[in-house]
């Protein structure tokens, strides 16, 4: 069996015989903060580990694939929630989730799946950048698109009156 070696040299003096003098998670458990010490030169220096992810690849319409990227799904919704109460973190947590979701399905998701992962948490996040993203999106034609889509949205929210 063969075991990948990770080789670390000292950025002061280039040795590669340090200790670890303390590790800790990072980046909220998805790496570890090493702390060490060269044993050449008695220097500390940190360095931080991950697990490297496969990646993410879109498959469009087109046949074509491109790698995914978290910023256009931020930029859609950002322009979905133009003069909304929607902060940037919660626009760059929104399109986390999406990769996150997109992920635990595969590693090629298609575009239609991409902007229903959108649509989902949207619709979570606020109402009027889910229809504005929607309307986009699905391509609405006419005031009746728009007019489904807030019916559909109505019978999600509001609760049924019993007479």
């Amino acid at each position: 069996m063969r075991t990948n070696v990770m080789v670390v040299r000292c950025p002061w003096c280039s040795v590669d015989d340090d200790r670890v003098v303390d590790s800790r998670l990072a980046d909220e458990g998805a790496a570890i903060r090493r702390r060490r010490e060269c044993l050449s030169c008695g220097r500390r220096f940190t360095t931080v580990e991950r697990v490297d992810e496969l990646p993410l690849w879109v498959v469009k319409r087109s046949g074509d694939r491109e790698p995914f990227d978290r910023g256009k799904i931020v930029a859609g919704v950002r322009a979905a929630t133009k003069n909304r109460p929607v902060s940037e973190d919660a626009m760059v947590e929104l399109a986390q989730r999406v990769e996150d979701a997109l992920r635990e399905r595969g590693n090629e998701p298609t575009s239609q799946q991409v902007g229903l992962a959108v649509l989902e948490q949207l619709k979570a996040l606020d109402d009027v950048a889910y229809v504005r993203f929607a309307s986009v999106y699905k391509g609405f034609e006419d005031v009746g698109d728009f007019e489904r889509e807030v019916g559909l949205l109505s019978k999600r929210t509001e609760p049924k009156q019993r007479g």
